[in-house]
């Protein structure tokens, strides 16, 4: 006979009652300003902002997960530099607060005018190996914010890396030894593709949380994010709370997306390993 589960439906009432009452308390406040929040919400200044923020978060988790496959893989090594140098970078970037970071990443085209990308010291003639590359104040500062951000980013996808490739049996890796693979191909065709099960759901939780962090690109001036929009906004019209509900609301339309893609990339990469647990109450 089926159970009869009164209590887990008088829970879930409860909540449907707390929801609605919530619902409902909101839509009659002035304090809201719903008539802002529509007005505001297809706007073409926040419609591009939030551009600018999806691509923040795109290109800065792009670099980061290739950098911290890298710096993952490295402290995995039995080079002491690599694995060495590796631990120096995490130890730096996860250590300090990200905001920290942008604001220094911020100023750094006030400390260098010119950064020469090369070899340096060596000259034939007014002939160099490398070139000399200007940073403008303005045109260069949305990467510098994506440099900071991919470099914050870089050293918890090293960490999230490494604990996906400490989730393989090391068996796998000896019996690709034993046909004769390189250390680099047992990397590349053994390990990381059994890892990633493992590494794709806390790098789905980073992407939607650098998401969020792309708000702290204010510490790097004249790069106007989606936050950033808003509050100038809301500055002019001295009304916040409307233009906070803007910003909440593209926040959580991206995440959707973004929640949605890694749905299907861990049941991409699942395939065949059914440990769908289910929770009764």
């Amino acid at each position: 006979m089926p159970l009869r589960h009164y209590k887990r439906w008088a829970v879930a009432l409860l909540l449907l009652v707390a929801l609605a009452g919530i619902i409902v308390d909101a839509a009659s406040r002035e304090a809201y300003e719903w008539s802002a929040f529509r007005k505001y919400l297809l706007d073409g200044r926040v419609i591009k902002a939030s551009l600018v923020t999806l691509e923040l978060t795109l290109l800065s988790m792009f670099f980061a997960i290739i950098l911290g496959v890298a710096l993952g893989v490295m402290r995995r090594t039995e080079n002491p530099i690599f694995k060495n140098f590796a631990w120096l970078f995490i130890w730096i970037f996860r250590g300090t607060p990200v905001y920290v970071q942008l604001v220094f990443w911020g100023l750094f085209s006030t400390i260098y005018k010119e950064v020469f990308i090369g070899i340096p010291w060596i000259h034939f003639g007014d002939f160099s190996l490398g070139f000399h590359l200007t940073l403008s104040q303005t045109a260069s500062l949305f990467w510098i914010a994506v440099l900071g951000l991919t470099l914050n980013e870089a050293a918890y996808m090293a960490e999230i890396v490494r604990g996906g490739l400490l989730a393989v049996d090391s068996g796998q890796e000896e019996a690709a030894k034993s046909i004769g693979m390189s250390s680099l191909q047992t990397m590349r065709y053994i390990v990381i593709p059994q890892a990633m099960r493992v590494i794709i759901p806390p790098t789905g939780n980073e992407v939607i949380s650098m998401l969020k962090t792309t708000s702290l690109v204010t510490a790097v001036p004249l790069v106007t994010d989606l936050y950033a929009r808003t509050r100038d906004i809301s500055n002019e019209t001295y009304n916040p709370i409307p233009l906070l509900l803007v910003a909440c609301t593209w926040y959580l339309f991206y995440t959707t997306i973004l929640m949605a893609a890694q749905y299907f990339l861990e049941k991409r990469f699942g395939r065949g390993f059914n440990r769908n647990a289910v929770i009764s109450a």
